[in-house]
Formats: C-alpha cells, structure tokens, sequence
C-alpha cells in the first residue's frame, strides 16, 4: 500500500462533509492534504482501527495515548484548526455520525468511505486501551470511597513528575498575570489576590478545601499570619505540604489533613479558599458542597470558590463531560455555568459579592506549563510513562485552545455568611480589596 494518505484524507472529509484543515502522513511514507499546514502523523493502522471501533473524540485520543498519532507542527495550530471541525460543530453539521451504523447508510459515498476505512484499517480485533485509561469505576458517584479514587488517579502520579510540569510554586490552578510576569512570580500574585479577597489578617483560622501541595496555606501564614488548615484526599500531595511546612518552621500554624470537606467538622473558619476543587464536587453534590461551607463560616466569614466554569447547553439535563477528560484526566469531574454556581451558593446562604473571570490567565499558565513538560519530557515519561506524558500534554494544550476560544472559562466567586445585621464586612468599593 502505497496512497494510504490520499485515501485517508478523502474519506475523513467525506465522512466530515468538509475540508481537512490539516495534513496527513500515514505509515507508508504518503502524505495528503493543504501545503505548509500541522501534520497529522498516523504511525500506525491500529489507530484506524480504534475510530472504528470508537468514533470519535475517544478513539482519536486512544491513538494519541498509544503513541499511534502524532502531531508534526504547532501543537496549539493543529487543536485550533481542528477545534471547529471536531467540537464546535453543531450536532446536525455535515455528515459526521457514528461509523459503526455508516454501513448501514443508503448514502453510496459514505458507505464507500466506510468500506475504504475498513481496508485500510486491517482485520483486527478492538485493540486494548492505553492502561492509563480509567475503567470500571465502582460505587456511587461522588461517594466518599469514589471520589477519593478520581482524585488519586489524577494527583497520585508521583510528586516528582509535578514538580516537572508546575515548577517550584507547586500551584495547579491558573496563575494571575501582568506583562513581563514569570509563571511563579504570577502564582505568587494569584495566592496574595485570594487572600486579599478574603481579608486575611493574623491570627484568622483559614480552611484551604482541596490544599493541593500546600502553597495557598503556606502563603496565608508566612505572609498574613493566619492559621491554615489544608485538606485534600491525595495521601501523596499531603505528605509533600507537610515536608514544605515543616521546612519553613510553620508547624504551629498549619496543618495538613487527608480528608473529605464533608468530615470536616471544627469550625467555624474566619475564611474559606477553595481554589480550582469544586470542579471534582458533581452537579448533583453541588448544592451540599455550598451549604457545607457555608456552615462551617463564622457570620461575616468569607469563601473564595475559584472554579473553572463552561458556558450553559440549551438543555442542561443532556449536559455530558468530555470523554477525554473522564476516562484520562479527572474522571467524574463535572463543569458548570458560573451563573449555576452562583445561584447555588445563593440558595446555600452565601451572599455572593463578587465575580472575576480569568479566562486569559488560565490559557497563559496552561502555555508555560505545557513548556516545563517539554523541557523535562524525558524525565516525565521516566517518571510516569510514554502514555500518561502523552495525556498531560494534550489536555493542557487542548485545554489551553477552549480557554482561548471561550469554549471553557474560570472564576474566581467571593461570598460572604453575612449576619442577620446584614454587615457583610466588605469595603464599599469592593474591588480595591484590603491591602
């Protein structure tokens, strides 16, 4: 075989009902499509056989993860061009559908097409799945015992490995930037804007809900002098944030626990962060979440929700979570409108005070992270594996294209448990915060 490019370009768009935006080169040496544009490189025909068996966004990632598919080019122009191909289109568009029934179709090109695709893909069985993927996931959605294992397959992948993609912020949230800022010196300016949202002062009790590697509570206490209590149900990140305080000599001020924001029962806090967790809480979760922090809130006590957010769907109750992102990134992570999250935590007794979106920012801090794990790629993969480096880099360059192209965005929410006086506590121009 020696035209499997050509053939593969022509039945992608007439599958697609449109243009291929981007190259293609196949196992055999041929490539196919517009000059000077990002090359698809497809190294080998298990790829074709994995859309076969699964159409789509998931086979084309399995291919991705297996070390099948490659991009030769700007991974960032590659995403970007095939963003309104594969997830923007609306579902009536062209004549994209699943490749399984296409045979099926009375429509002769497509049935050619499909045929074409069998043939080049070869006889098979379903290839494997990369075991990076998550499967048989058990329990009750967003139980105490599943939400912990989501969370271990995230987070749990070696600290070493963090250290390489976050550098020595050790921040996993976006950084808040100006020109000219470093990726830690924008890390730093994020850390000190929640804590100038909240008001901190000395001697304030600060409940930091999903600590990560602890920088948000060292921050609070090394600079504001609060006392910290971080949580966070990832054994690995907590014993890191508790090395990092005790070698800054702040064990008299926080404490690091693995634990559920469900058992957390010793409030109430002067001030709640919850930086970049909500997104693991669960629409059906969503509401006991607010009212949980909300109880465990002095009156006049202050939560930071910063929480990535998409844009609503015209039906909310077919809303489904990306397939790449549940089965490789955070499985049952869950997405919601801001204004869904606002309303909620209204219904929970929060006064909401203040709305900050840092859409931009995220997009930026993703960039300089996708950096770091390709100048330490060799070492990622030692510590972790081809494939699990493979997913990183996607979905922070994947992630960083929908923060670009609006197609996801991030806010940071201040509510505050205001008294029955009605004294929120807050300045009266809320937006010069307190210094």
């Amino acid at each position: 075989m020696a035209d499997a490019a050509p053939r593969l370009t022509a039945l992608a768009e007439e599958l697609l009902g449109a243009p291929l935006p981007v190259r293609i080169r196949t196992w055999d040496g041929t490539e196919a499509g517009p000059p000077g544009a990002p090359t698809l490189v497809v190294r080998h025909r298990r790829a074709l056989r994995r859309l076969l068996w699964q159409p789509g966004e998931l086979g084309l990632v399995r291919a991705w993860v297996a070390g099948e598919l490659a991009i030769d080019g700007d991974v960032y122009e590659t995403l970007d061009l095939l963003a309104g191909l594969l997830w923007e289109r609306s579902p009536a568009a062209g004549k994209g559908r699943a490749l399984a029934a296409v045979t099926a179709l009375r429509d002769p090109a497509l049935r050619a097409a499909a045929q074409d695709l069998i043939a080049l893909a070869g006889p098979g069985l379903p290839p494997v799945p990369p075991r990076e993927e998550v499967r048989r996931r058990s329990g009750v959605l967003h139980s105490l015992r599943r939400d912990k294992a989501a969370i271990s397959h995230h987070y749990d992948v070696g600290n070493d490995f963090y250290e390489r993609v976050l550098g020595p912020s050790m921040v996993y949230s976006c950084a808040y930037w100006e020109e000219g800022s470093t990726l830690e010196e924008a890390q730093r300016a994020k850390l000190d804007l929640v804590c100038r949202k909240l008001g901190l002062g000395p001697e304030d009790r600060l409940l930091d809900v999903g600590c990560g590697w602890g920088s948000m509570v060292l921050h609070a206490a090394r600079e504001y002098g609060v006392r910290a209590t971080g949580i966070t149900l990832s054994a690995e990140q907590a014993a890191y944030a508790r090395k990092r305080v005790a070698d800054e000599g702040l064990t008299d001020r926080v404490e690091i626990r693995v634990q559920d924001y469900r058992r957390v029962d010793d409030g109430p806090y002067d001030a709640i962060s919850s930086i970049g967790m909500a997104e693991h809480v669960g629409s059906t979760r969503y509401l006991e979440y607010a009212r949980t922090l909300h109880s465990l809130l002095r009156p006049g006590g202050r939560l930071l929700n910063h929480q990535i957010g998409r844009p609503p769907v015209v039906n909310e109750e077919f809303y489904r979570v990306d397939p790449f992102i549940d089965r490789y990134v955070f499985p049952d992570g869950e997405l919601a409108p801001v204004g869904r999250t606002v309303s909620l935590m209204e219904e929970a007794g929060l006064e909401v005070r203040d709305v900050e979106a840092l859409r931009e920012h995220y997009a930026l801090t993703l960039r300089r992270w996708v950096e770091n794990l390709e100048a330490h790629w060799a070492e990622a993969v030692r510590l972790t594996s081809p494939g699990r480096a493979r997913v990183w880099k996607l979905y922070m360059a994947a992630s960083a294209v929908s923060f670009e192209r609006n197609r996801i965005g991030v806010n940071q929410v201040l509510a505050v448990r205001t008294p029955g006086s009605g004294a929120s506590g807050l300045p009266l121009r809320t937006r010069d915060w307190r210094a």
